[in-house]
């Protein structure tokens, strides 16, 4: 069946089962995640400017690494709300939350494109790389200004273009090529779904908001070898993860020598060095 036919409470139910199934990986890699994107979670926080006192949103927040973060900025009065639709990925950040003795700082199962709270309810909202899943961002990033205070800030990270983001644009390529279908599939959303900074800001100006901002932020990733970059990569990616595991391992072999061969321009020696590219959008409300 054409993913676009599909029901969209269906197509939900079936994208958000798969996030939950890659949360163990997520949680397992979560200091690697959030040392890839340490430069993102700085400027995300530079922007949002989150100050003691200010109750934080953090959506789709994974193992809650940009969450965490933007705790210690609010304590040691303010509290830091680190939300996924998974619970899955919420056990994870819980996880880590415990771990590091954190008490400003809760998980709560929310949708971001349904954010069950109340209207005016946060003086921030935060989220890395999570917007582009939503099937509806416009309604996603509505639902944003609508829980935002006034003079409320919003800072959100989408991945840029696919073409500067070879690390995972070779993936997405090799398997297009081993299936015969692209990836991601006609009417699913993916990690390349808002990489026009013109349709991103337009999404956040459509909604209401103030001082709508987008730019551009470098993030090359060096790996230390193509095994290191294959496995982490792979366990990962979200929806893409689960379709790899259904290979048989002939195919998953062949995606896999394809991938290799595609990434040797980016080697130096053993290592892995690939450019890559996020688009931060920031912007306030009246």
């Amino acid at each position: 069946m054409n993913a676009i036919t599909i029901d969209p409470r269906q197509l939900r139910r079936q994208l958000h089962g798969q996030w939950a199934a890659v949360a163990p990986a997520w949680g397992e890699h979560a200091d690697f995640i959030d040392a890839r994107g340490a430069g993102v979670t700085g400027r995300l926080l530079e922007l949002a400017a989150p100050s003691p006192g200010e109750r934080v949103l953090e959506l789709a927040c994974g193992a809650g690494g940009l969450g965490l973060a933007a705790a210690g900025l609010v304590a040691p009065t303010g509290e830091a709300v680190l939300s996924d639709v998974a619970p899955e990925m919420l056990a994870e950040a819980d996880a880590r939350i415990a771990a590091r003795g954190i008490a400003n700082a809760t998980t709560l199962r929310l949708d971001l494109e349904q954010i069950d709270q109340p209207d005016a309810a946060y003086d921030v909202v935060v989220s890395r790389e999570g917007l582009m899943f939503a099937l509806d961002p416009a309604a996603a990033v509505a639902e944003i200004a609508r829980v935002l205070r006034p003079g409320g800030r919003v800072a959100v990270a989408v991945w840029g273009p696919r073409e500067q983001n070879p690390w995972l644009g070779i993936v997405l390529d090799a398997v297009s090529t081993q299936t015969g279908a692209p990836v991601p599939p006609p009417g699913i959303p993916g990690p390349f779904a808002l990489s026009d900074s013109e349709r991103l800001a337009g999404l956040f100006t459509a909604a209401g908001l103030d001082a709508v901002a987008v730019e551009q932020l470098a993030v090359p990733l060096r790996t230390p070898s193509f095994d290191d970059w294959w496995a982490r990569t792979t366990a990962l990616a979200g929806p893409l993860s689960q379709r790899l595991a259904k290979l048989p391992a002939e195919a998953q072999a062949a995606l896999r020598a394809l991938a290799e061969q595609s990434s040797a321009r980016y080697r130096d020696g053993e290592a892995l060095v690939f450019p890559g590219s996020t688009l931060i959008a920031a912007a306030h409300r009246r």
